[in-house]
């Protein structure tokens, strides 16, 4: 069955001579192109798949005064983000509003102080850190799995949008608190949902209107700033309280942000700074990894075949046990599954733009000081000249033995010197928590299915209700 969108497909790009890149063009519009922004609030991956197909693989327009451009190519990508990485910052729009709602955390902040928090933060995601996570993630996935259904029965009609943010929000507050507590880790959940939806809809004005005006969505957001402020709040007052500065107290994130020193510098990370790492673990940490297995989910009720050797293969290395970190390289068509997934709906559908701080040079074509460069990984991600069939669900594409795609091509995590610091933690939990769910439940299309429209928020998810029908396997 072919992977449904709603979306245009570039699909005609594979017969389409490639521009020269030499001059930008791009679409314009009266009143400064004014116009423009309510296009991309409006239908953000349908306006940039427009744009690709009419002009090519580097546009330009004009959008009050500031100059975008969009970056369509997978070199011209990594031309910009990997060798030119020194000339770029981040959009300040975009910082701003994300800063104020999650903190300063490394998702956020820029120069001097992003590379010194991003220098002690490593430690805590490396590959060989993040294993010591699995047991965690694991007892996470185990204990909200068993609860999708009551005792004795066999079949239910799911929300898989609620069933993976209630997965990945457990996880989080295992590894990062160390705790378990339902209610709490609910809450938090609507709250990150919430923010994130009011970050996707303010970065499209040029300025936040104050949180305390009656205004529609004003209370809603103030609510869940509380609820996220204080549960993150509390949880590092109660550890402060317990654990010695300097000393890790336990296996928990927390416990190590709190125990993390510069070398450099001989400092520890300061309240406001733990403070942060904490909102942007809770925003990142938890969302992408939902919104990644909930597409996974549907691609693996859609595809039968492919959701049956990834089931006979986790049975096969599992033998009815949780599964951990070492069983990854023994699962490859579930990992495939998985990157195949992020692939045709990446979690984050749409980087967040840089401006360039000096001029740079693109393919040969000249790119202005101050120019905002946005790069939209959806659109790479589906181009035919990148990917055989782009729109078809075929994971042995990221099988260990196929031809890797182009670099700059597949990029769910980013690429260059601020690539996804918990990309190693984001993939283990992903894979043990799908492997968990193979365990237990079959997954197929409901009698009344509807297509799922892929609407991009922060995180790219689906409009409306998000259902599957799960059977519970035999013993």
């Amino acid at each position: 069955m072919k992977t449904h969108t709603s979306l245009n497909s570039p699909q005609s790009l594979a017969t389409q001579a490639p521009k020269s890149t030499q001059t930008l063009s791009g679409p314009t519009r009266p009143f400064w192109g004014l116009p423009l922004l309510r296009e991309m609030s409006a239908d953000y991956l349908g306006f940039v798949t427009r744009v690709h197909r009419e002009y090519g693989d580097l546009t330009s327009m004009q959008v009050g005064s500031e100059q975008v451009i969009d970056v369509f190519d997978p070199g011209l990508v990594r031309e910009l983000l990997v060798d030119n990485a020194a000339h770029l910052v981040r959009w300040e729009r975009g910082i701003d509003v994300f800063e104020k709602m999650f903190g300063q955390s490394v998702l956020f902040t820029e120069g001097a102080v992003w590379q010194r928090q991003r220098r002690m933060l490593m430690p805590a995601f490396t590959p060989t850190r993040v294993t010591g996570y699995g047991a965690l993630m694991a007892d996470a996935a185990t204990v909200t799995l068993d609860r999708v259904m009551p005792t004795g029965q066999d079949e239910a009609i799911v929300a898989m949008d609620g069933l993976f943010t209630r997965v990945a929000m457990d996880v989080i507050m295992l590894t990062l608190f160390g705790s378990r507590a339902p209610a709490e880790a609910a809450e938090a959940a609507e709250a990150v949902q919430v923010l994130s939806a009011c970050a996707m809809k303010e970065m499209f004005w040029p300025m936040t209107l104050p949180d305390w005006l009656p205004l529609p969505g004003k209370a809603v957001k103030r609510r869940a700033l509380r609820r996220l402020r204080g549960l993150v709040a509390q949880h590092i007052e109660v550890r402060r309280r317990s654990q010695p500065s300097g000393v890790s107290s336990g296996g928990d994130l927390l416990s190590m942000l709190l125990s993390l020193r510069d070398e450099e510098a001989g400092q520890s990370l300061s309240d406001v700074e733990v403070f942060g790492q904490c909102m942007g673990i809770f925003q990142a940490g938890h969302e992408t990894s939902a919104t990644a297995l909930l597409w996974w989910s549907r691609l693996m009720a859609e595809h039968p075949a492919s959701a049956a050797r990834a089931t006979a293969e986790v049975d096969a290395v599992l033998r009815g046990r949780p599964p951990g970190a070492c069983d990854l390289s023994s699962m490859p068509w579930l990992v495939a599954t998985l990157k195949e997934a992020m692939r045709l709906y990446p979690p984050i559908g749409a980087l967040l733009t840089r401006r360039t701080t000096a001029d740079l040079s693109l393919g040969g074509t000249p790119i202005p000081r101050g120019a905002m460069m946005r790069v939209t990984p959806w659109i790479l991600q589906r181009d035919p000249r990148s990917f055989d069939d782009p729109d078809s669900f075929r994971p042995e594409r990221f099988l260990p033995d196929a031809p890797p795609p182009p670099r700059g091509a597949w990029m769910p995590f980013g690429t260059g010197p601020r690539v996804c610091i918990g990309q190693h933690f984001a993939m283990l939990e992903m894979t043990i928590v799908a492997a968990s769910l193979l365990q237990r439940y079959a997954l197929s299309l409901p009698a009344e299915d509807l297509p799922w429209k892929p609407v991009l928020h922060v995180t790219l998810r689906p409009q409306g209700a998000s259902l599957l029908r799960l059977t519970r396997r035999g013993p």
